[in-house]
């Protein structure tokens, strides 16, 4: 495949799930690398820190084409408008680049993700879908996990097990939040509280970057609200695979996504739901 001045690997339709996530994430941030390399310009989404490049587009538009090459019967859904109905009962959820803002402005702090879900018809559980596995890639720091339910979490190919079972008030916790939504007691009372309890706070910039972290243990646990699951799905499954938990709390009518080891997230969780609830 090429795109622009870059050609990208066709891949080997007889790879196994986790061999063609590893390939797809590995190949998608790698070519998005190479284009902000050859300059890139930001269009606004939705406000100054929601932005998309060419190199969003092209890295998606590569896994797509993959995707629809080697897993014919998948169903596969794009942050930047992919949308195949599949007839296998799987789906496939790209994020192409997490952190488009941090990448625009030249941090390593960003990444590309991939997970696979089950369609569950009928489950009701729309906001967190079952996971079979997720795969992350940060470019610039070489650094690739990868985890589901048959396969362990690693990173490199080196197992991971997360930072333990540790309380929130003694680990650090990732978030993030728009500065609007501080403005608006329905989020910031709840994010607050969640915010306080931890022992210390990081706010980063690309979700599926700290989820990969909790796995490895280096972030202890991580919250967030209203997550897409390209954002929720990659990282929710290295962190389970890992042998951390994860919930999804609604507090005033909005989702939050909690990731961590098992006391953490339930603490959280608990933190999260203490607030007055608005009508």
């Amino acid at each position: 495949m090429t795109t622009g001045r870059h050609t990208a690997t066709e891949l080997d339709p007889s790879l196994d799930d986790y061999q063609l996530a590893s390939a797809l994430v590995r190949e998608a941030g790698q070519l998005a690398l190479l284009m902000r390399m050859g300059g890139l310009q930001g269009e606004r989404k939705t406000s100054v820190s929601d932005v998309v490049t060419a190199a969003d587009h092209a890295a998606e538009a590569y896994v797509l084409e993959q995707l629809q090459r080697c897993r014919p019967q998948d169903g596969i859904l794009g942050e930047e408008g992919a949308s195949v109905a599949g007839t296998s009962g799987r789906t496939w959820v790209i994020d192409p680049v997490d952190g488009t803002y941090n990448f625009l402005h030249g941090s390593t702090y960003w990444c590309s993700a991939i997970a696979l879900k089950r369609d569950d018809a009928g489950s009701g559980n729309t906001a967190d879908p079952s996971v079979i596995l997720g795969a992350i890639y940060q470019p610039e720091l070489d650094k690739l996990w990868l985890g589901g339910e048959d396969h362990p979490a690693t990173l490199n190919g080196e197992p991971i097990s997360g930072s333990g079972d540790a309380s929130v008030g003694e680990i650090c916790a990732a978030t993030y939040i728009h500065p609007t939504w501080l403005a608006d007691p329905r989020t910031a009372m709840p994010w607050h509280a969640a915010a306080v309890s931890a022992a210390s706070l990081r706010m980063f910039g690309s979700g599926s970057c700290d989820l990969g972290r909790v796995a490895d243990g280096e972030l202890g646990c991580w919250f967030q609200h209203s997550c897409p699951e390209w954002d929720w799905l990659p990282g929710k499954a290295i962190v389970r695979a890992a042998g951390g938990d994860t919930a999804v709390v609604k507090v005033n009518g909005l989702n939050w996504f909690v990731a961590g080891g098992p006391t953490a997230v339930r603490e959280l969780s608990t933190a999260l739901t203490s607030v007055p609830q608005f009508a």
